[in-house]
């Protein structure tokens, strides 16, 4: 039995314009609170912060879970115009100080040439070139690639925001040379359905299959490509506000974050260990 709590949220969410996989996972999450604690009981702020503490230090949830659940909660609360001053007693944890994962140049040609298959390795391509998200590239339909300006069109990305992407020469290769052979037409890369597009689970298997064939050592998710372009990019001299653009970021501090991981500055620093050599 659905909980009325759940379908009065979920018609919020979608009057809001929340994306689909947004709706999908606070309605999880919902569902899991809710069965937790009690529909009579579920608007009581005590509850929810209670169960967010259970999360978090009873059951050591990862901080992005237990983020997203309270997200969701909030979302609940609103929903059912509980006021602000009410919602924002829910106490959030601080996100952790972590970097994120990036490949070299190297590990990331051998990760996106482990793969016969074409179509395999025309989404590791455009993943890695385009610096998609891996659910913006299973999205993606044939008339989103711009070859003419060589750009690709990201339609209802994060935030339900458009953007323009670069589209690379050897991607464009890839690209034409599974396109002859598979003839998408709704999708540009579909399923093992015809008319539905590859799943985001699929796309991250391959990227698995891709790292160990290419022997990649690091423990690494397919948005780790995504991470290596704006890096690279970096690297190479591009300027933050051009990848916070290509990336598709609200702010640029979420972009800065590159900055941590890019060894163009580090490498141009001499260690004293080695100064000390010249004495």
């Amino acid at each position: 039995m659905t909980s009325s709590l759940l379908m009065n949220t979920k018609k919020y969410m979608k009057q809001k314009g929340m994306s689909v996989n947004t709706i999908e996972s606070y309605e999880k999450h919902l569902r899991r609170y809710i069965k937790t604690v009690g529909e009579e009981k579920a608007l009581d702020v005590e509850c929810v912060n209670a169960y967010v503490y259970n999360l978090l230090v009873i059951k050591e949830l990862s901080y992005s879970f237990v983020n997203q659940s309270i997200s969701a909660l909030k979302t609940l609360l609103k929903a059912h115009r509980i006021p602000y001053e009410i919602r924002h007693s829910i106490i959030r944890p601080k996100a952790d100080k972590t970097l994120p994962k990036v490949l070299s140049r190297e590990e990331v040609f051998r990760v996106l040439n482990a793969l016969e298959n074409k179509k395999h390795k025309a989404i590791l391509y455009l993943t890695y070139s385009a610096g998609l998200r891996v659910s913006e590239v299973c999205a993606l339909k044939p008339e989103d690639i711009d070859s003419d300006r060589m750009m690709i069109h990201v339609r209802s990305g994060k935030g339900r925001k458009d953007r323009y992407t670069l589209l690379s020469k050897s991607a464009l290769v890839m690209l034409r040379d599974y396109y002859a052979e598979f003839v998408p037409q709704t999708w540009l890369f579909e399923g093992n359905v015809k008319g539905i597009p590859i799943t985001i689970r699929s796309a991250q298997r391959l990227f698995k299959r891709a790292c160990m064939k290419a022997e990649i050592t690091k423990q690494v998710s397919i948005h780790a490509l995504r991470h290596s372009f704006a890096t690279h990019l970096l690297e190479s001299g591009t300027d933050l506000r051009y990848i916070q653009e290509l990336l598709g970021h609200k702010s640029p501090q979420t972009t800065q974050i590159y900055t941590h991981v890019s060894s163009a500055a580090l490498q141009s620093i001499v260690n004293p260990l080695d100064k000390m050599r010249e004495l």
